[in-house]
């Protein structure tokens, strides 16, 4: 099963405006916000990643209950948090 997952943008990287650095369950990763060139998420602000590229901005609300349900789902979340532990975009 593949799941969007929400995130918290800590940073956009300067020297590559393609990318962003997002905090997922304590877990730092570089993801690709380029799908969102008409309007690039801000530090602070929550996305929906899947894959490793940010589909859309969500609002708080909104990443905490898709965090409640996936943590609920159990083992495809896991399996997906341990996805994006493994991955690198630099």
């Amino acid at each position: 099963m593949c799941l969007g997952i929400p995130g918290e943008v800590i940073e956009r990287l300067e020297e590559q405006p393609d990318l962003a650095r997002v905090s997922v369950s304590g877990v730092r990763r570089v993801i690709n916000v380029g799908l969102l060139a008409d309007d690039p998420p801000d530090p602070g602000e929550w996305v929906l990643i899947h894959v490793g590229f940010a589909l859309s901005k969500i609002d708080e609300d909104e990443a905490a209950a898709a965090m409640e349900f996936l943590e609920g789902i159990g083992q495809a979340y896991a399996d997906e948090l341990e996805a994006l532990a493994d991955s690198r975009i630099e």
